[in-house]
């Protein structure tokens, strides 16, 4: 945990945002892979964590506005649950170590809130993503399961997502961390692919990784040679020499701060000339795009910067033709590029999605495109200092959405199809690093991870 001021300012802050009322925050429980003693990795809810800081399954928290009391609730462990687990702190000690002076049973929690609803007083939460959750919220408030996220209180999303937004330094340093890790597994993953090797055997090692240099993953490792799948979980390929695997990978601290980073590198430990090729465009339009961020400028424009980089390198490939400006606002670059420029990055790796993208990436001035490709970017408002994101162009050839749109005979006057098929088995090159807006631009977060061509190309070479 962080100190215990950090949580206690954060709970400050929010008060001073939601003024009446009741805020209830449901802590995850243990979730069972196929008998209940028998449980996945627990994850605590993020939303708990960085108000509440306590790693721990079946709690849950309430901050009484009016009354201006915290109260966390949860059972102590009994005499039978130590003699599996050895000694635990009682939920008196939790809280203390977050600044909460009163503790209740869980039970309690269904009398706290049926007194405040026969009080007609409002009772904030934010969505919930996981079943049990839902069903407490329906045994708690009466909220019919399918419709509970309907009630999710818009005011506790906004005030929540704008206080996360902008991380502190502690902040920025545990996902520094988390980068940390990234990096053992990036540079390993390159010295580590051999041809006939299998994508589980590099997935596999550097998943232990993770879980040895921290508390595991962010998100499940896409590591695969069908690099034009941009989120491919499927690990049964055989490396051969000539393949380009992308490895998008990320790990979290023991405080759950996420890092997510992507490297493309050939299995051989050299690019051959179209692959460099195609590299090198995607290479310039990051470190573009980069040289972007800065406050008060949109993401939304940093992408389509990114979109008309990436159309410019095409065209001197002969993939695309015309204006590129005039391509970028057609959608013509989609076929290349279907995703948006990054996401925020935060306690979850996908910060905050939970609240829904259009709760904090959009607002009444920023709506989002129904564009496909542009439609996807899940943040467009405007950069302020410290927040962090990420920043993964992408350059894939995708055979069905080729087809697709060469049947449809789609953006005709911009994609020369001809050349384009020639690139049909290509796979894709993404590259992909966090970063945090600063005062006058961007920095990329962590030790530097190896990008640009040769030093790929000589990490790659250098097999374990």
């Amino acid at each position: 945990m962080f100190k215990t001021k950090t949580y206690v300012q954060r709970r400050e802050e929010l008060k001073k945002k939601i003024k009446s009322g009741v805020i209830l925050f449901l802590g995850n429980s243990e979730a069972p892979m196929n008998y209940a003693a028998n449980t996945y990795h627990f994850r605590q809810d993020s939303t708990f964590l960085y108000y509440f800081g306590i790693d721990r399954p079946d709690l849950a928290a309430i901050i009484d506005l009016d009354e201006n009391k915290e109260i966390i609730f949860g059972d102590d462990f009994t005499i039978d649950d130590i003699v599996w687990m050895g000694p635990q702190k009682s939920i008196k000690q939790e809280a203390s170590s977050c600044g909460v002076k009163h503790t209740a049973t869980f039970s309690d929690l269904e009398k706290f809130c049926e007194d405040a609803f026969k009080r007609g007083r409002r009772i904030h939460f934010v969505p919930q993503y996981r079943y049990d959750n839902i069903l407490k919220i329906h045994k708690l408030l009466g909220i019919a399961p399918k419709h509970s996220n309907d009630y999710a209180s818009t005011d506790l999303i906004k005030a929540i997502a704008e206080q996360r937004l902008v991380k502190s330094q502690e902040e920025i340093n545990e996902i520094e961390k988390a980068i940390e890790i990234a990096y053992e597994m990036q540079t390993t993953a390159m010295r580590f692919a051999k041809a006939g090797m299998y994508e589980k055997d590099v997935m596999g090692f550097i998943s232990g990784l993770a879980m040895s240099l921290g508390s595991g993953l962010s998100f499940p490792v896409i590591f695969s040679r069908r690099s034009e799948i941009l989120h491919n979980h499927s690990y049964g390929n055989k490396l051969k020499n000539g393949d380009l695997v992308v490895n998008d990978s990320g790990a979290e601290t023991t405080l759950h701060y996420a890092s997510d980073i992507t490297r493309t590198f050939p299995v051989s430990g050299k690019f051959t000339s179209m692959q460099k090729d195609i590299y090198e465009i995607v290479l310039i339009t990051q470190l573009v795009a980069i040289s972007e961020i800065k406050p008060n400028i949109t993401y939304h424009s940093v992408h389509l910067k990114a979109a008309e980089t990436i159309t410019e390198g095409l065209k001197a490939l002969g993939l695309i033709k015309g204006n590129t400006k005039d391509a970028v606002k057609a959608g013509a670059h989609a076929l290349f590029f279907p995703h948006g420029l990054g996401h925020l990055l935060g306690l979850d790796v996908h910060d905050m999605e939970n609240y829904g993208e259009n709760n904090f990436g959009y607002d009444e001035k920023h709506k989002r495109s129904t564009q496909f490709g542009l439609k996807y970017l899940r943040y467009a408002k405007p950069l302020k200092e410290n927040v962090v994101l990420t920043v993964e162009p992408g350059i894939y050839f995708i055979p069905a959405l080729i087809e697709q749109w060469q049947k449809e005979k789609k953006h005709v006057d911009f994609i020369n199809y001809e050349k384009v098929n020639e690139y049909k088995n290509f796979g894709g090159v993404r590259i992909e690093d966090d970063v945090v807006v600063t005062k006058n631009g961007a920095r990329v977060l962590g030790k530097p991870i190896p990008k640009a061509v040769e030093d790929v190309e000589e990490i790659a070479s250098d097999k374990i």
